[in-house]
């Protein structure tokens, strides 16, 4: 697999959750090369914290928030983001563009995810909102 979806990788000492400013729920810290590939006018943007982190809450408008209390709502984004959508269109896989009603429909979908990953041509770090490995977000079992 791609170094992106690798366990091994990051490990810097640094506590890796923090939580949200808004929902106070524990989240993991997101690369800021992800945050500056989803936000509208990223040239504009100035990150003032050291560390971010993606919160996924459906609920919560916050996307991403810096460990300075910084946040960037849903409405600075381009593009609606699937984790946060309860929509079948919401996206699982960001480098491919598999949506959840194509996991729904053929969960061979993940298959054809793994294959790419492992052949290294996934782009999770920016791709995907969360900066994870899109294959984290593909349900254990198909929908019921």
């Amino acid at each position: 697999m791609s170094e992106c979806c690798s366990s091994s990788g990051c490990e810097d000492g640094h506590p890796k959750k923090h939580r949200c400013p808004v929902n106070g729920q524990k989240y993991s810290e997101v690369p800021v090369r992800a945050i500056e590939h989803h936000i509208k006018e990223a040239w504009a943007w100035q990150p003032t914290g050291h560390r971010y982190f993606f919160c996924d809450d459906p609920a919560c408008e916050v996307v991403y928030f810096g460990d300075d209390g910084s946040m960037i709502l849903k409405s600075r984004l381009r593009k609606q983001i699937g984790q946060k959508e309860n929509s079948d269109d919401g996206l699982l896989c960001y480098c491919f563009g598999v949506t959840k009603r194509d996991f729904q429909s053929n969960p061979a979908t993940r298959d054809f995810v793994v294959a790419q990953t492992k052949a290294g041509r996934c782009s999770c770090d920016t791709s995907n909102p969360s900066g994870r490995c899109c294959l984290k977000d593909f349900p254990k079992t198909a929908f019921g």
